[in-house]
């Protein structure tokens, strides 16, 4: 099983990833408008997760099947990692469910962002990829600016029971963004890698549905979204194809390019997403303090990112002297002076 994971992000790649990073955040930052749209047409949180992840499972067999190209010993070789992956997705949606219960969502955002946090530290103390003055800027300010969107004022109902659940959401998402960073030959594509996450979490919130761990509450009736009645399909679709399949594909790939510090830290756009589809498909306005908490959040990814930048400036120089000392050393091909001692055939 390949190590998890390269903590930098890889030279000739960043913007693709960037690209890709914010992709994932703007498509998972779909799922509250739709989500929120089947619990008010009476579904539970449970039932709303177990339809977006067993649907996104199933849109992606085909695909999946096609990209492994009869590779079924790399898929095998690989069950450990999507285990774990597969575990991070399921039991991340069962701490939220479990922290809402007690504590305001924006407080749970904020805890479950902290795996942030998480990520730098797992980096620097296993890795030894110890963190920049910049990255920990990034980090205080892309914090406080969570902070400032789930409007803590507010937050007067404090359960150390939801704080712990959040605490332990916190840890599933840094799994998963360092798990979706791990690169090597021997690593499955992302889409394989989303299609064995989303089955195993699928199954394993089964489980705890069958075993009375979770209950849930689903109908057939239609539900409100952006004002009008559709039917219950719409909703379910969009979370499993939009919501899950791209979000799911595209942050495993962004991850990978990005390695887990920097693309952990631009998935914090989630937030800032889920704020804006909230502002312009349901009409709530967002306030002065989630403008100023986006702009916090913003400057975080930044400092982040100028980090990563800085770090990979020295390897590339040294790679450049490298080969430009081999050049000069007298190698084959080179005079002495360094010139090629070969002429152009236009010569």
């Amino acid at each position: 099983m390949p190590d998890p994971s390269g903590g930098s992000a890889q030279p000739g790649t960043a913007g693709k990833g960037v690209a890709l990073a914010l992709l994932s955040a703007g498509t998972f930052g779909t799922s509250g408008t739709f989500a929120s749209a089947l619990i008010s047409g009476g579904w539970s949180p449970a039932a709303v997760a177990v339809a977006r992840l067993g649907g996104a499972a199933v849109l992606l067999t085909v695909p999946a099947a096609v990209e492994l190209r009869g590779r079924w010993a790399l898929l095998r070789r690989e069950a450990g990692r999507v285990v774990i992956y597969g575990l991070a997705i399921a039991c991340g949606q069962l701490f939220y469910f479990n922290a809402i219960e007690s504590i305001p969502i924006g407080l749970a955002v904020l805890l479950e962002y902290l795996g942030v946090v998480l990520v730098v530290g797992w980096l620097w103390v296993v890795r030894g990829q110890r963190p920049g003055v910049l990255t920990v800027a990034g980090a205080v300010a892309a914090i406080a600016g969570l902070a400032f969107v789930a409007d803590l004022a507010r937050a007067s109902q404090l359960s150390p029971i939801g704080i712990i659940w959040g605490l332990l959401e916190a840890v599933c998402l840094a799994a998963y963004f360092l798990f979706s960073a791990a690169t090597g030959e021997a690593v499955l594509p992302p889409l394989v890698m989303a299609w064995g996450g989303l089955c195993l979490s699928a199954v394993f919130l089964a489980v705890a549905i069958g075993t009375g761990v979770l209950h849930i509450t689903a109908n057939a009736d239609d539900v409100e979204l952006l004002h009008r009645g559709v039917s219950w399909i719409v909703p379910v679709l969009e979370l499993s194809l939009v919501a899950a399949v791209i979000a799911y594909v595209a942050g495993i790939a962004a991850a990978r390019r990005l390695g887990a510090r920097l693309a952990s830290f631009t998935g914090i756009a989630e937030v800032f997403f889920a704020v804006l589809y909230a502002w312009l498909l349901l009409g709530q306005l967002p306030s002065l303090m989630e403008f100023v908490g986006g702009a916090f959040m913003l400057a975080g990814v930044i400092l982040v990112r100028v980090d990563e930048t800085k770090r990979r400036v020295p390897h590339l120089t040294a790679a450049n002297c490298c080969c430009s000392t081999t050049g000069r050393a007298g190698g084959r091909g080179t005079r002495r002076d360094g010139r090629s001692r070969w002429r152009s055939p236009r010569r």
